[in-house]
């Protein structure tokens, strides 16, 4: 498994966007994404009555309509132990089965660095 040390600074970056919209917002989850140009999107998880989406649902669909095509990498910060099936699902909508996925906890520690695929 990769170590958060291992971590270059533009993945450790999405790391820590994601970590701080987890915080700001009081969700409970963070997620931030970039894509082809380097951009980054970043969200929390939306749980309204009528559309409820995880946090890195939001931040693919953010960069979607934003006009992205691809994504170089993926992360969200959760409490969770792995990241769901259907948020890899969308990440590889976007930025194909090799596009990382990295999960890290609320203290942005990495937890677990796997592919879209």
């Amino acid at each position: 498994m990769t170590q958060s040390s291992d971590l270059g600074p533009e993945d450790r970056k999405i790391i820590t966007l994601a970590r701080s919209a987890r915080a700001r917002n009081g969700v409970p989850e963070g997620a931030a994404v970039r894509d082809e140009t380097g951009r980054t999107y970043v969200a929390g998880t939306v749980a309204l009555d009528s559309l409820k989406l995880s946090a890195l649902q939001t931040a693919v669909a953010m960069a979607v309509a934003s006009g992205a095509t691809s994504l170089e990498a993926a992360a969200v910060v959760s409490d969770a132990d792995a990241a769901s099936d259907e948020d890899r699902a969308a990440v590889r909508d976007l930025g194909g089965a090799g596009t990382p996925v990295l999960l890290a906890g609320p203290d942005g520690e990495l937890k677990a660095a796997v592919t879209a695929g």
